[in-house]
């Protein structure tokens, strides 16, 4: 394997410290530069630095002093935090995007991911098995950012030959990382919950079926679509991708079937509505097609292995204090 040059933008982010990881390991932890915009003394992280995507002066002169080939640009405000503060949100999420695009053409950067979101369809979009190419109507200021930015990375694409790849990411569950503040992270709420209180408030309606993934099969998506060679790259936009669709109801009962003594209700507020917007499920056979992209969990398998580690989890704790 070349030995390749990995920087990593937005390393302290949900998806973020799994990427990171999952990139040390295959490429060894002194090829690939973690970053954030913020200090992270207690990641004990040699290869980290402290870097603003917004600082375009800053990120090129790291790009060119480290030799960087490879740039996992995942910095980015989420759904429900950036309906908040709307402008935020575009100037991280897009002026973010263009500064990666800008430095990867001018110094020669062999590979781009950036990161798309079911957040890019909207209410005309179809609800069941949510095709590849269909109406794109986002009603969130991350929706729009994310739907610009798969245009942005085509233009790149086509006019300067950036090899540039996305998936569009469903929700997405997590034991190692905390929620960044999407609509769908109640589905790592609710397991803290189940086994600190056994009882969970739900932001959502109980039948609020969404697009699902546990992290370990996105990280392999993400890895398998940077592996794979680019001609068998058909969609610069991005891909769909689907893990699982379910709802609050029926995480809740997959939940109880190990903890029986957990109960939920639900109290909808503003992220309903984004929820509501959003498909139920998704059609992913361009990513499976192109790149034999097959997910490994299910529900039940993801609520069993979520459970085994946040209680392993939970027991270190305690025997830390």
């Amino acid at each position: 394997m070349k030995n390749e040059r990995i920087l990593v933008i937005g390393a302290l982010g949900q998806i973020g410290r799994e990427l990171t990881m999952a990139l040390k390991k295959l490429h060894g932890v002194e090829n690939v530069i973690a970053t954030d915009r913020v200090d992270s003394q207690a990641d004990e992280d040699t290869g980290f630095r402290v870097l603003d995507v917004l600082d375009k002066a800053a990120f090129s002169a790291l790009v060119k002093s480290e030799g960087i080939t490879q740039i996992y640009m995942l910095a980015a405000i989420l759904s429900a935090t950036g309906e908040k503060n709307p402008q935020l949100a575009w100037n991280v999420n897009m002026q973010g995007l263009l500064n990666t695009l800008d430095i990867a053409v001018e110094q020669k950067v062999e590979k781009v991911f950036w990161p798309s979101s079911i957040g890019v369809f909207g209410p005309l979009s179809p609800k069941i098995n949510c095709p590849q190419f269909t109406v794109t109507e986002p009603e969130t200021v991350y929706g729009i950012s994310k739907c610009a930015g798969e245009y942005w990375c085509n233009y790149y694409h086509k006019k300067y030959g950036l090899d540039v790849r996305s998936v569009r990411y469903p929700g997405l569950i997590s034991y190692k990382a905390k929620p960044g503040g999407g609509t769908t992270d109640y589905a790592i709420d609710i397991f803290h919950a189940a086994i600190k209180e056994a009882f969970y408030n739900c932001y959502l309606e109980a039948d609020a079926t969404l697009p699902m993934m546990y992290m370990p099969d996105a990280i392999n998506a993400t890895l398998k679509l940077m592996q794979v060679t680019k001609e068998k790259i058909t969609i610069r936009t991005a891909y769909n991708l689907s893990g699982m669709s379910f709802s609050p109801a029926q995480i809740a009962k997959a939940i109880q079937q190990h903890i029986p003594e957990f109960k939920i209700c639900y109290t909808p507020d503003f992220r309903q509505e984004i929820a509501g917007a959003w498909p139920q499920s998704i059609d992913d056979s361009y990513a499976k097609a192109d790149w034999g992209w097959s997910p490994e969990y299910n529900l039940q398998t993801m609520v069993k292995d979520m459970l085994h580690n946040l209680h392993n989890i939970s027991e270190t704790e305690v025997q830390k204090n």
